[in-house]
């Protein structure tokens, strides 16, 4: 019965560690599963579906190949969408039932694209010559694009790949098991070999045969054991060394077998195997959350690109590039700036510069509309040699972006004012709304806002809307309100006069909303100064930045200057307590004339 037993345990082992070495190799499947497509393209886009890339679960390894130069990003499905626009394109999706990428041409009125590299769109950008490849793991929101240059087709091969859970996790346990197994069948067959030796093979039977009578006792022969049969260590030296083989043998086994890969655990079975992604049907409709339009990463690396391109753009006064990233009221001040530096370089201002890489606050704009714009404060880096009172105080800038191919830009630029506390705002994973200029459930309607501060600025505590607003850390309203104008008219000649003209400018209202259902709104104001001389054969003569804008000595008609200010304020809800407060401003010469 032990030799049956031992035989039993070695079949039991052989298929065992077959079984568990067999799934490790012969009976391993493919590592990595792959979809491709090798259709000529005939369209200058090419887009890979979020839905084709999470066909099957893991990391995506994307190859584009099929053109001299090439160039992919990859951002989310609407933005994708929104920059191809109305060109014509290839939709690479994926077919479950032959397991291959389809290709798709949808035309459209164009037959030609911008650079794909540069937008801000995009996440992260690829380009190369003769293929692209690379790995990334993309939510089904994200498509990637690919275009050669824009004019010519596409890239034609494309091709995506997923790895598989290969791991065979009981591949361990079962040569352990198999080794165990093994053990006890050489312990049963040495427990049998030990026990038919005890016995000295089978007895027989033998009949009763009468009693004789007894002979003398004969000098009996004692054989000796055979040698093959003996060890010149002993009996006990020969089993310890039967046993040891086995143990050595299921111990290096056992240490092979100690993998991840090759044992079950938390992390290999809960892990998610590469298969085809199931395809809702019937669902119930669910209601879309607007989600930022970009993310803070993403948003970093836009005001750190603009940051670098305004500080060569003033380097250079490269008026061209400060356009590519500057709009509105503080691209008319920068390029003023640069006419005044360029006249007379001692009175030109240095204007307000955009750090890299000193971001504070971020708070885009939820949705995917255009025009999109975003929020920003940035910390002016800090001058070891200056005192911690003297130190740059933050700038804060809003961002817009008019389309799907435009870059952000600035349009407005401000100073923080001292002693000044933001209003809590939504996390940049959040974003706010965008909020209507002639919306009516703040305390003030964002489109009334520049007239009702300039009325404040004309008429100081005279104004109407004077009560509404909080100008007790106002900086701006002692320079330019009515005791400024005053004390700039005391230091004219008697020979001439000044007149202030204040109006709301031409920048767009912008506002975004805050935590507590308020309103961060950036608007322009105007201010012009009109000097003439009263007297026959008096003449005005300007100085400093109005001297170099206007590039005349005297004027006996008379000079006008521009100024732009360009205002940030906070406005309290209609229900919330509160005035409105002017968080920064930025203000510097926009335009100098002669009066005819």
């Amino acid at each position: 019965m032990r030799f049956v037993f031992a035989i039993v345990c070695f079949v039991l082992a052989a298929l065992m560690m077959g079984l568990g070495i067999g799934q490790r190799t012969f009976l391993a499947g493919a590592d990595e599963v792959t979809a491709s497509t090798t259709e000529t393209m005939t369209s200058p886009v090419t887009i890979i579906d979020g839905s084709a890339l999470n066909a099957f679960e893991q990391s995506q390894t994307v190859e584009i190949a099929g053109t001299p130069t090439m160039t992919a990003a990859y951002g989310r499905t609407e933005d994708v969408m929104a920059w191809v626009g109305n060109a014509t394109y290839t939709l690479i999706t994926f077919d479950e039932t032959t397991g291959e990428l389809v290709s798709t041409v949808t035309s459209g009125e164009e037959a030609q694209v911008p650079q794909l590299q540069g937008s801000d769109l995009w996440l992260r950008e690829y380009t190369g010559e003769t293929s692209l490849r690379f790995r990334v793991t993309l939510p089904e929101d994200v498509s990637i694009i690919a275009v050669s240059d824009g004019i010519t087709p596409a890239p034609s091969s494309v091709s995506v790949s997923w790895p598989l859970d290969n791991t065979a996790p009981w591949s361990g346990p079962l040569v352990a098991a198999g080794a165990g197994f093994l053990l006890l069948g050489l312990i049963f067959l040495i427990w049998a070999l030990t026990h038919m030796r005890k016995s000295r093979g089978p007895r027989r039977t033998q009949q009763k045969q009468p009693k004789m009578p007894k002979l003398p006792r004969q000098p009996r022969y004692k054989p000796g054991k055979p040698k093959a049969l003996t060890s010149s260590k002993g009996r006990r030296a020969t089993r310890r060394m039967v046993a040891f083989v086995p143990a050595i043998l299921v111990g290096s086994l056992a240490l092979t077998g100690c993998t991840t890969a090759i044992w079950p655990s938390d992390s290999v079975s809960s892990a998610v195997n590469a298969t085809p992604t199931p395809t809702a049907t019937d669902a119930a409709p669910e209601t879309k959350i607007d989600t930022p339009a970009v993310t803070e990463a993403q948003m970093s690396d836009i005001i750190n690109e603009i940051g670098t391109v305004v500080a060569q753009a003033d380097a250079n006064k490269d008026k061209d590039l400060l356009a590519t990233r500057m709009t509105g009221p503080a691209l008319e001040y920068r390029l003023a700036n640069y006419a005044i530096s360029t006249a007379d370089a001692a009175v030109g201002e240095v204007p307000t510069s955009i750090p890299v890489n000193g971001t504070q606050l971020i708070l885009p704009q939820q949705g995917d509309d255009f025009p999109r714009i975003a929020f920003a404060v940035i910390e002016q880096p800090t001058d070891p040699a200056l005192p911690e009172a003297e130190t740059a105080a933050p700038t804060a800038i809003m961002l817009v972006q008019e389309d799907a191919r435009s870059n952000y830009k600035i349009s407005y630029a401000t100073v923080l004012q001292a002693g000044i506390a933001l209003p809590e705002v939504a996390p940049v994973t959040v974003g706010a709304a965008r909020v209507n200029p002639d919306f009516k459930l703040l305390q003030m309607a964002p489109a009334d806002l520049a007239g009702a501060y300039v009325d404040i600025l004309m008429n100081d505590a005279a104004s109407t809307t004077y009560p509404q607003f909080d100008l007790s850390k106002d900086q701006l309203l002692p320079s330019s309100g009515v005791a400024g104008q005053a004390a700039r008219k005391a230091e004219l000649s008697s020979t001439a006069e000044m007149t202030f003209a204040m109006a709301a400018g031409s920048g767009e209202v912008t506002a975004l909303t805050t935590a507590d259902s308020g309103a961060i709104v950036a608007v322009q104001v105007t201010e012009t100064e009109t000097v003439k001389p009263v007297k026959s054969g008096a003449a005005v003569r300007p100085q400093g930045a109005v001297k170099a804008l206007l590039g005349k000595e005297s004027s006996a008609t008379g000079v006008s200057a521009t100024y732009s200010d360009q205002l940030l304020f906070y406005i309290p809800s209609l229900n919330e307590p509160g005035q409105v407060q002017l968080l920064g401003f930025g203000q510097g010469l926009l335009e100098a004339k002669e009066l005819p």
